[in-house]
């Protein structure tokens, strides 16, 4: 990944408004970055989440608290938890979804 049209920035997290998204259960906040060709995001899963779709962008994650289950749409899962993460890329064969039991806290850039 080349990252463009980004200069030098801090990002207080805490100062960017939390959007909710609900999830086949469960919600989860974003509080999300976005320039150049670049998209980051502090995501807190709400115990019980589950994404309501299977993902086929790539994605940098890192479970900063809790932990989630990383399925993919074959059927194979891993747990993750605090301090694990993965990196996926741009797959329309290996898409993926997160279920996070308890409630996690992730970093993911896109």
């Amino acid at each position: 990944m080349k990252i463009e049209g980004v200069p030098y920035k801090t990002v207080n997290w805490n100062e960017i408004p939390a959007e909710e998204h609900k999830g086949e259960t469960g919600a989860a906040l974003w509080r999300t970055f976005s320039q150049g060709n670049v998209r980051a995001r502090v995501v807190e899963y709400g115990p019980g989440y589950l994404a309501d779709h299977w993902c086929p962008r790539g994605h940098v994650l890192f479970v900063m608290e809790g932990s989630i289950v990383s399925e993919l749409e074959d059927g194979s899962k891993e747990e993750l938890t605090a301090g694990m993460g993965y990196v996926a890329e741009d797959d329309e064969h290996n898409r993926h979804r997160s279920f996070s039991p308890n409630g996690a806290k992730l970093f993911i850039v896109d």
